[in-house]
C-alpha cells in the first residue's frame, strides 16, 4: 500500500489467485480498520494545499501520471493479466487507455457563472472540490475503472483513497507505488484489503464522496451506508445490455462485432451485449455465424500472444455463471455453443455460449450473466422488441444494428438506457459523460459533467452601492 508517497505496511495479509491455473501467485496486504483511520487523516491533512493549487498546476500532476503510467504500461499489463486472467493485448490496451484518458481529463477545466452582474450586485458560482473521495474499483477493468475517478477527483482538488477490488489488487498496489514518486503526499493514497474493508470505507464518517463501480446490490449498501454521513455517491452499477439487430443488416458483416460486443474480457464487461435481439428473418442466419466464430475462438492461457478470450476472472463470478448454465441445461434450453463447464483441467475458463430463444422470463434473460454467455432472442415484431428490451430493472447501455442509421436512431431513443449506441457498442470518450439508469446507478462519469461530480457549488454574492 501507498499512503503519503510512502510505502504503508500491513500486519495481516490475503491470497491472489491466477484465475488462468486457480492457483495462489502473490499476497497483498490487507488494511486494517485502524489503518483506514490513519489513511484517511493523511488524505484529510493533504486537502487544504492540494485544493488551493491552481488547477493548472493539478494538471501538470496527471499529465506526469500518464508519463509514468507510458514507462511502465508493459509491467502493468503483465499485473493485469496475472491477477484477472485478462489476455495480454486487452491488458495492454488497458493500460494504454488509462495513461490517455488522463491526458484528456487534463483538458477539461471547470466552469464558473456569473448570475448577476449590475449596478446592485454582482453574484458568481464556482465549483469547488467536496473534498476525501472514496474510490473503489471492480474486478474486470483493474486499471481501466480508475480512468472514471482518480484523474476527475483530483484535478477537481479533491484527495482520494482509492481501493481496488480483493480479487485483482496488484496492478493498483503497483500504481500507487510508481504515483507515490510524482504526486505530493497524501493526494493519492492506494491501499487493498479484503471484504470487510469496502463497507468500512463506505460508512466511514471521515469521506466526503464515495465513488463506486460494482453490482446493483453492493451498491445499495453503498448509498446505505453513504446516507448516515451525507457523502454524496456516484455509483455506476450493473447492467443487462440489450442490443437489437433490424432485419436489414449485413450478417456476415455484423456478426463479428456482435459476437466480441458480447464475449470481449470473457463477457465480464459491464456494456457488454447480454440480450440480443434478431429478427425472424435472419435469426438462423445470424445464429450459425455466431456458432461459427464461438466453436473456433481461441481461448487458454492470457499470456499466450494468440490468445482471445481467458478465464472467468476468480472462483466467485466461475461459480456463479456455471450455476446460470446448469439452471438452463435444466430449463431444457438450447446450447448452440460451449455450455456448463466439464470441470476439468486447470483455472476458471467456460467457452464461450450461445442460447437459443430463451423464455423472456429464464433467469440467463433476466440475470446479468457478467460472463461468456449470450441468449439470443427472437423477434418479428419492432415494437415488441423494443418493449423487451426496455422490461428489466437495468438500464445501463444498449445498442441498435442497422444499414439505415436513422431508423436505428429512432429505434435507440426509444431504449431506456443511458448511453445507446448505434451500430457500434462500449465506445467510451473521456468528454462524453456516462452513466446509468433505474437499478444500474447513478450520477455520471467521464467528461465536464463526471468532473462535476466530484465539486459542489458555491456561490459568492457582493452587495454594492
Amino acid at each position: 500500500m501507498t499512503v503519503a508517497g510512502r510505502s504503508f505496511p500491513a500486519s495481516t495479509v490475503f491470497d491472489v489467485v491466477d484465475p488462468s491455473t486457480g492457483k495462489v501467485v502473490a499476497n497483498a496486504p490487507h488494511c486494517s480498520r485502524t489503518q483506514l483511520d490513519e489513511v484517511v487523516t493523511v488524505a484529510r491533512e493533504a486537502l487544504p494545499s492540494w485544493s488551493r493549487r491552481p488547477i493548472e498546476q493539478r494538471r501538470e500532476f496527471l499529465l506526469a501520471m500518464a508519463d509514468t503510467i507510458e514507462v511502465h504500461a508493459e509491467e502493468l499489463a503483465e499485473l493485469i493479466t496475472l491477477e484477472q486472467g485478462k489476455p495480454r493485448a486487452l491488458a495492454a490496451g488497458e493500460v494504454g487507455g488509462v495513461s490517455y484518458w488522463l491526458r484528456q481529463t487534463a483538458l477539461l477545466d471547470l466552469p464558473e457563472t456569473v448570475n448577476q452582474d449590475d449596478g446592485t450586485r454582482l453574484s458568481v458560482t464556482w465549483r469547488a472540490p467536496i473534498g476525501v473521495v472514496a474510490a473503489l474499483t471492480p474486478w474486470n477493468y483493474p486499471l481501466g475503472q480508475t480512468s472514471f475517478k482518480l484523474g476527475p477527483a483530483m484535478l477537481a482538488g479533491n484527495t482520494v483513497v482509492f481501493k481496488p477490488s480483493v480479487h485483482a489488487p496488484l496492478a493498483a498496489l503497483r500504481l500507487g507505488e510508481l504515483c507515490g514518486d510524482v504526486l505530493p503526499p497524501g493526494v493519492l493514497n492506494v491501499i487493498a484489503g479484503e471484504d470487510e474493508l469496502g463497507p468500512w470505507m463506505t460508512a466511514h464518517p471521515g469521506f466526503d464522496m464515495i465513488s463506486f463501480t460494482g453490482s446493483t446490490e453492493t451498491g445499495k449498501r453503498v448509498a446505505e451506508n453513504a446516507a448516515r454521513s451525507l457523502s454524496h455517491v456516484t455509483l455506476e452499477l450493473g447492467g443487462n445490455d440489450a442490443a437489437i439487430v433490424l432485419p436489414d443488416v449485413d450478417v456476415a458483416e455484423v456478426a463479428p462485432r456482435l459476437f466480441w460486443a458480447a464475449f470481449a474480457n470473457s463477457g465480464q464487461i459491464c456494456l457488454a451485449v447480454k440480450r440480443l435481439y434478431i429478427h425472424a428473418d435472419l435469426y438462423e442466419a445470424m445464429a450459425r455465424e455466431l456458432s461459427a466464430i464461438a466453436r473456433t475462438v481461441r481461448m487458454g492461457d492470457p499470456t499466450a500472444r494468440d490468445t482471445e478470450l481467458g478465464p472467468v476472472s476468480h472462483r466467485r463470478q466461475y461459480d456463479r455463471v456455471v450455476e446460470l448454465l446448469r439452471d438452463s441445461e435444466r430449463q431444457g434450453h438450447r446450447f448452440l455453443s460451449g455450455g456448463v463447464p466439464d470441470g476439468k483441467g486447470d483455472g476458471y475458463f467456460i467457452r464461450p455460449t450461445l442460447i437459443d430463444s430463451p423464455p423472456d422470463d429464464a433467469r440467463i434473460v433476466r440475470e446479468e450473466q457478467f460472463g461468456p454467455v449470450l441468449p439470443l432472442l427472437r423477434y418479428t415484431d419492432l415494437d415488441d422488441a423494443v418493449a423487451r428490451a426496455n422490461d428489466s430493472e437495468y438500464g445501463l447501455g444498449a445498442s441498435v444494428w442497422s444499414r439505415d442509421a436513422e431508423a436505428a436512431r429512432q429505434v435507440a431513443e426509444r431504449l431506456e438506457a443511458g448511453t445507446v449506441w448505434v451500430n457500434e457498442i462500449m465506445h467510451l470518450d473521456p468528454h462524453v459523460p456516462f452513466g446509468g439508469l433505474k437499478q444500474s446507478g447513478s450520477g455520471v462519469e467521464s467528461g465536464l459533467a463526471g468532473l462535476m461530480e466530484f465539486t459542489e457549488a458555491r456561490t459568492l454574492t457582493v452587495k454594492r452601492g
